[in-house]
């Protein structure tokens, strides 16, 4: 993989990241919410215009332009993998900033993944 290919693949990983914690900081912003027929159009305009969730729609928007770049240099069965250094991406800053739990069990996931990614990555 050229460093051109991993750039793209690192940087649309991290753009969906991004919009993931985005998006979880706009609910959080909104509060629980329930849809029902009745508040559809308040909800879904609260949600519409609360920035953090216009700034993961933005997120998910450009880095769905630099997944089919990176797409278009590397082959789906290893780029595709690489998505699950989201996981570990968010997994921690969702720790760090929304006091989600980061426990042994967790811990020993995100070790296998980083693991599976690596021979994924040099499979190739």
């Amino acid at each position: 993989m050229t460093a051109i290919s991993f750039a793209l693949i690192l940087t649309g990983v991290l753009l969906n990241a991004a919009a993931q914690l985005l998006l979880k900081a706009g609910t959080n912003a909104v509060g629980h919410f329930d849809f029902q027929l009745q508040n559809v159009l308040p909800v879904g305009l609260k949600l519409a215009f609360e920035p953090h969730i216009m700034g993961g729609m933005a997120c998910y928007a450009v880095s769905l332009v630099v997944w089919i770049m990176a797409l278009s240099r590397v082959p789906v069965s290893i780029a595709y993998p690489m998505l699950s250094i989201g996981y570990v991406i968010n997994a921690f800053i969702a720790w760090q900033w929304f006091g989600e739990p980061l426990v042994t069990q967790k811990l020993m996931g995100i070790g296998f993944i980083i693991v599976g990614v690596w021979l994924v990555a040099r499979s190739h």
